[in-house]
């Protein structure tokens, strides 16, 4: 890595020619202060406007809101760190003559623990709990008849054990977990007979009805290495990268699924902000679909690498 962490220990010892040696002033060594709980809450609030009044060049008038809170409580001592935080987002867009529209939906619990048996080494035994799903009914707009994604459908679980390597563990990570269960939840009945996200669809005889119905759960077990870093890379500008690699044991081994997130947050002041991210994913479990020559009916394309960017200007309260 680029960056070092140094430390510098300065002593400071008065000297006085009318007293004897054995009165120097020595500086006391530091007591642990005990276990820690570091708590931080952050609400806000992301908007972007357009307005045109007799603009000849045209165009349509749009507003847009992302509402976020994130809560971390994090605990550490000298053997031992338990980091904790839930993330919640939700965006919308109304344009002018169209339907509001969702854009952003998301609900996230991450759990880290670890234990490093030597205070002197980075290393940490870590167990990692992930868990994500949405809020909100999700359409492949314009049509709002038929959902595409619902609250836990899916629902994705992580869950595994393996190394961590964090000098500073609340800014640089890297995990390695050779056992990890990947849980995908598609909890609405139509989705799963369809087999979104990976379940197994429902088994039909000839006339198109049911006779087994979809699978709700897909369990898979295999391999998760994420690495997170957090730095400032000037004056009031932060960034945060995250990425997560997983490959499943048994179905199609070495095929990654990939998850990768890089925010920018650039600070105006205390309470004003700008934000900037990209949202990169690949899963192998979630198909595409492509039109047919026959109106109604579509083939599957395979699975596709999915983006997502934002850009907002916004307020931002720490409690």
């Amino acid at each position: 890595m680029r960056y070092i962490l140094f430390a510098l220990v300065c002593f400071s010892f008065q000297f006085s020619n009318a007293q004897p040696d054995s009165l120097y002033l020595k500086e006391k060594p530091k007591k642990y202060d005990g276990p820690q709980w570091k708590i931080k809450n952050k609400a806000s609030v992301d908007l972007s406007e357009v307005a045109f009044v007799n603009w000849n060049a045209g165009g349509a008038n749009s507003i847009s809101g992302l509402l976020g809170l994130e809560s971390s409580r994090n605990y550490s001592d000298k053997y031992f760190s338990w980091r904790n935080n839930l993330i919640m987002r939700y965006g919308v867009n109304k344009q002018q003559s169209r339907e509001l529209r969702k854009t952003d939906d998301l609900f996230e619990i991450n759990s880290n623990m670890g234990y490093k048996p030597d205070i002197k080494s980075n290393w940490y035994y870590s167990a990692r709990l992930n868990f994500r799903t949405q809020f909100a009914n999700g359409y492949k707009y314009p049509n709002k008849e038929t959902p595409i994604s619902r609250l836990m459908a899916p629902g994705y679980l992580f869950f595994g054990g393996g190394m961590e390597y964090g000098k500073r563990i609340d800014k640089l990570s890297l995990y390695f977990s050779p056992v990890t269960l990947k849980a995908t939840f598609v909890l609405d009945e139509d989705l799963a007979n369809a087999g979104a996200f990976g379940v197994d669809p429902a088994v039909l005889d000839d006339q198109g009805n049911i006779v087994v119905p979809g699978k709700r759960i897909r369990k898979e077990l295999g391999i998760l290495v994420t690495n997170s870093y957090e730095m400032e890379v000037a004056e009031n500008i932060n960034m945060v990268h995250k990425v997560g690699l997983y490959t499943d044991y048994i179905n199609n081994f070495g095929n990654v699924d990939l998850d990768w997130r890089l925010d920018f947050d650039f600070k105006v002041n205390n309470y004003v902000r700008a934000r900037f991210g990209s949202h990169i994913r690949y899963d192998d479990d979630v198909k595409t679909s492509k039109e047919t020559d026959v109106e109604g009916e579509f083939d599957e394309a395979g699975a596709k690498i999915q983006w997502k960017q934002f850009l907002g200007v916004g307020f931002a309260v720490d409690f």
